[in-house]
């Protein structure tokens, strides 16, 4: 075994975390000892205790003079779990092998250099970008305080995510609706608008066993969201919150809503609409650092106008709907020139059943130029 299949085995671990440890990132943690594991772990739920406590607590020998292959740099301070620095040096763990580095200011080198100054060999940054790919909404979170931002749309091949008579059920298969049930668990809010409300009545919940709900999250500048609608009468049983814009006459509206147990929060712009950039303030500072946009085509287009998306997932599908009327996954006014098209950087391209998947990253204006480069 090598250095590489051990972290490999502790990337592996911290996946089992997805949906759950958030807003903490995933980690995963391996000891070994002369060619053999004596301990893993991984962060298995926010609050409890870290991948490194968890490999120690697993150990089936001492760990003096071992190593620990761990996918992102040890916490060195107290929060809802004690520093896991600690628990390595009391181990009398010899080597230490990092993957990601920690941009939390309360982490970032200082973990590092506590390993050292304890006479702790320290190797940085091995296979850092496999690492990375694990937690790049804790990273976004971590330093922006806001949330992490997933567009994701279903759509046919010629762009159409509903026919000309609206309707949208179903354009990609099973696996793919299995998929986005995934991703409803994997992040913790989902935001749809007051449109999709209406047109469907969504529950917007998880609906696989064994998997949680996230929190749900509905624009609606206008507060029209109906009463006896799934979304408010659901909402004691699943976090809701509803932005708006129209203060002046939806007092009314606002205390029957929260008598049923639905959260409110004005946060207009100059137009009267919801403001996205102060929704997304708000909803980091209530500890939200993932939304999964389940809009239509007008809350994308406000939202990558807004700048708040930092990830695009199109699932598409073998079809073709065709019609000059049927609607697609952005719409608003549109750009005049290609130029200012918003540029996305592909990261993944995957079957799932019978529909492809498209990854994106959203550039940002320091990634504009490699994303150039890379169409």
């Amino acid at each position: 075994m090598t250095d590489q299949n051990y972290m490999l085995q502790a990337i592996q671990l911290a996946k089992q975390g997805e949906g759950w440890t958030n807003p903490n990132p995933m980690v995963g943690a391996v000891i070994v000892k002369n060619g053999r594991i004596i301990g893993k772990g991984y962060h298995k739920k926010c609050g409890e205790l870290h991948a490194e406590r968890n490999a120690i607590a697993s150990l089936t020998e001492s760990a003096e003079g071992a190593t620990i292959y761990v996918t992102l740099e040890p916490c060195c301070h107290y929060g809802k779990t004690p520093p896991c620095t600690e628990a390595i040096i009391e181990q009398k763990i010899k080597r230490v092998v990092i993957g990601s580095r920690d941009p939390n200011p309360k982490v970032s080198g200082k973990g590092i250099k506590m390993l050292q100054e304890a006479g702790i060999e320290v190797i940085e940054d091995f296979m850092r970008e496999e690492c990375d790919r694990l937690n790049p909404v804790f990273f976004h979170y971590i330093t922006t305080k806001t949330p992490y931002v997933v567009m994701k749309y279903a759509m046919t091949l010629d762009g159409k995510i509903a026919t000309k008579t609206g309707a949208s059920k179903w354009i990609t298969g099973e696996a793919a609706r299995a998929e986005v049930q995934h991703m409803r668990h994997r992040y913790m809010g989902i935001m749809a608008g007051i449109g999709t409300v209406l047109a469907d009545d969504p529950m917007l919940n998880v609906r696989m066993e064994g998997w949680k709900s996230p929190i749900r999250i509905l624009c609606d500048s206008g507060l029209r969201i109906p009463l006896d609608g799934q979304i408010v009468k659901s909402a004691g049983k699943y976090r809701t919150i509803v932005a708006y814009a129209d203060s002046e006459n939806t007092e009314a509206k606002r205390k029957r809503l929260h008598e049923m147990g639905v959260e409110t929060i004005c946060c207009p712009d100059k137009n009267n609409q919801v403001d996205l950039k102060k929704l997304m303030k708000y909803l980091g500072e209530e500890g939200i650092d993932s939304i999964l946009l389940e809009g239509g085509g007008t809350l994308n287009d406000s939202a990558l106008r807004a700048g708040i998306v930092q990830e695009v997932q199109a699932f598409i599908a073998p079809k073709l709907f065709g019609g000059m009327n049927s609607k697609t996954p952005v719409e608003g006014i549109g750009v005049r020139f290609p130029s200012e098209a918003v540029k996305l950087k592909c990261t993944d391209i995957c079957q799932i059943g019978e529909d492809i998947r498209i990854t994106c990253q959203v550039c940002g204006k320091e990634q504009e130029e490699s994303c150039l480069q890379e169409s």
